[in-house]
């Protein structure tokens, strides 16, 4: 609904939806009548995607805000833009919060990032587990991946993601709303399609490829983690992560 809202949006105002470009600033905020893109994204703007004065610019600020603007000054120094009209987006009625482990080849964490983002999800957290085949990871490129992928399916809403932190540690911090970890080892679980509940916040564990130890299953057990299963099949740490952030999105919709 959010999405055709949007379209339907984009065609009163006569914009072609096929090509629309979203920028993202973070230093743009709601009451602002001007504003100057850095260096970087001025050259980019004017020298690689020729905007020229009078050209329309959309950009959002990753809190909900679209600006609508018009360059006034198409300087590969500083680009200058006049807002034009902003329109705020109410934030969703549920938040979804996924814990995984980082991957032993980074693209596949990166294919996740990249989908979970274009779904909606709301907060990413890199966990190192006991079994974990990636003992450090840098935040610094996944991002500009959630960056690029907010931008490309058009949210207003930027993505949270952590720093890692060791599984130990995230258990035993202070996480609101519905707590779940779904492991792969034979014993009672519960559906998680069928235990999270609509317009809740939901955080849920995903392991490494190894899995959860039985100690860190214990720990999250023993932290009010509810254990759950995905489905009948075993999945890839990526996979696992993205049905998790789609089946919250299909509760929600």
């Amino acid at each position: 609904r959010k999405t055709l809202a949007m379209l339907m949006w984009f065609l009163k105002h006569e914009l072609n939806f096929k090509t629309m470009q979203l920028f993202y600033n973070s230093e743009i905020k709601n009451g602002d009548s001007t504003f100057f893109f850095d260096k970087e994204e001025s050259k980019h703007i004017v020298k690689v995607l020729r905007k020229k004065e009078s050209d329309k610019i959309f950009i959002t600020n990753g809190l909900g805000y679209l600006f609508e603007s018009e360059i006034i000054l198409a300087s590969e120094k500083k680009c200058e833009v006049k807002i034009i009209k902003e329109t705020f987006q109410q934030p969703d009625t549920f938040y979804t919060h996924i814990a995984v482990a980082p991957t032993k080849m980074n693209d596949r964490l990166e294919w996740f990032l990249e989908k979970a983002t274009e779904i909606g999800i709301h907060e990413i957290t890199p966990i190192i587990c006991d079994h974990s085949e990636r003992k450090v990871y840098k935040i610094d490129r996944a991002e500009k991946i959630i960056q690029a992928a907010m931008k490309q399916s058009l949210h207003y809403y930027l993505p949270k993601i952590n720093e890692p932190i060791s599984l130990s540690h995230f258990v035993k911090s202070n996480i609101d709303g519905q707590k779940f970890i779904a492991h792969c080892e034979e014993t009672d679980k519960k559906s998680f399609q069928k235990e999270i509940a609509k317009n809740e916040k939901v955080t849920i564990l995903i392991g490494p490829e190894g899995d959860f130890s039985t100690k860190e299953i214990n720990l999250a057990i023993a932290n009010q983690f509810i254990p759950v299963t995905l489905g009948n099949t075993r999945l890839r740490t990526e996979t696992a992560a993205l049905v998790a952030c789609h089946t919250i999105a299909l509760l929600n919709e």
